[in-house]
């Protein structure tokens, strides 16, 4: 029998995959599911059961959180990244790690091809299939939903045919829960005009504002290693821990308008409390530590950076060489950052750090100066404004 790796996460669409790709076409299955920071332990062992009733060979659950932060989570805290200066990537990024992860298993066994369960309308289906032909290009790709065309009910009428008991009925709201956040989808995300109800988000508000909590970041060449008091030994357990107490908040909520890799339009809504207060955090310590040419750069560069991580391109070598400028940036990118969160939002209140450039023995601003003169000032405007005062003298009443 040929062998495939089914990129498997228990739903609907992955649980039709592994019965057609069983029963109709032959296959021995060897079901995965890369844990990017979404799933339980007895989620996992849940997972690991249907994936062997419906006919798996073999079930795999790799625990890729840490190397999702490493390679990819790291980089969009230090760039900064938020698509459309809203969305933090959450499904983007994990998706990308997801396929190389499922990728290497392959090619580890030997596989003959590899399935997912996108469907033909939305940017999944590029960003896997994008790094399948890179990293793996002889193994086959299969895709049943896709190649099929099948609606819901057609995948449901089949499954049952082949005596699959399961819930079918469609949640409200489709929910992607990862490191980096939660995608939160519905009826409500498919027009222009709604915003998405309290109940469809899976953090609900349990504080008020008598609750409210000061919180101190501490960030080392950019990182996050620690909250409050405790110093984590990895930075994904730091935003594992500050999701646990942002949560309760409802911090972090919104939706993402953009442009899909198919080329239409589409909103997504999300939350995720950790990543843009750490985002935000991290930014302000900025300010305060680099050049404001470092800064002016990184944010050109954090706009490409996300774009080809969102169009599936994680792979291209241009993203190595941006990391590489993007980690040179945060060797001064240190000390703590107070945080206050209240319900619905959170307050940069300052920070500490011994790299803060805003040091009072160079002059306040708006009061006092001490490394120039104001005789510096004027000869320095004079010079630096000269260009610009030819331009107007001779274009005087042409423009």
């Amino acid at each position: 029998m040929k062998k495939v790796v089914l990129a498997y996460s228990g739903g609907l669409d992955t649980s039709f995959c592994a019965v057609y790709l069983s029963k109709k076409l032959g296959y021995e299955i060897h079901a995965v599911t890369i844990n990017t920071g979404g799933f339980s332990t007895e989620e996992i062992n849940d997972i690991e059961q249907r994936a062997l009733t419906l006919g798996g060979h073999s079930y795999t659950c790799i625990d890729a959180v840490k190397s999702y932060y490493d390679t990819c989570v790291k980089y969009l805290i230090y760039g900064n990244v938020l698509k459309n200066n809203t969305y933090p990537l959450s499904v983007s990024a994990e998706r990308t790690i997801q396929a190389k992860s499922i990728a290497d298993y392959a090619k580890k066994i030997n596989a003959d091809a590899i399935a997912h369960g996108s469907t033909g309308a939305g940017n999944d289906q590029v960003r896997f299939d994008v790094i399948f032909n890179i990293l793996c290009p002889n193994i086959e790709i299969i895709t049943p939903i896709r190649d099929l065309k099948l609606s819901r009910e057609a995948e449901i009428e089949f499954l049952k045919e082949n005596q699959v008991e399961m819930n079918f009925e469609k949640a409200m709201y489709s929910v992607n829960k990862g490191l980096w956040g939660t995608s939160v989808g519905g009826k409500e995300t498919l027009t222009s005009n709604q915003y998405l109800p309290e109940t469809a988000f899976p953090s609900q508000l349990e504080k008020s504002e008598a609750d409210k909590t000061e919180v101190i970041l501490h960030f080392k060449e950019g990182e996050i290693i620690g909250i409050n008091d405790t110093i984590f030994t990895h930075p994904s357990d730091a935003i594992l821990h500050l999701e646990q107490l942002a949560a309760p908040f409802a911090i972090g909520r919104d939706i993402h308008v953009g442009d899909t890799i198919v080329g239409i339009k589409g909103r997504v809504g999300f939350e995720a409390a950790a990543a843009l207060i750490i985002l935000k955090a991290h930014h302000l310590l900025e300010k305060h530590t680099l050049s404001k040419f470092q800064l002016n750069l990184k944010s050109q560069l954090a706009d490409w950076y996300g774009s080809w991580l969102h169009e599936g391109l994680f792979l291209d070598p241009a993203l190595r060489d941006i990391e590489t400028f993007f980690t040179n940036t945060q060797k001064t990118v240190n000390g703590k950052v107070i945080v206050t969160l209240l319900p619905y939002r959170f307050i940069l209140n300052g920070i500490e750090s011994e790299n803060d450039l805003m040091a009072s023995k160079f002059g306040s601003y708006g009061e006092m100066n001490l490394g120039w003169s104001g005789e510096d000032v004027k000869g320095y405007s004079k010079i630096i404004s000269n260009s610009l005062t030819i331009y107007h003298q001779v274009n005087e009443g042409k423009i």
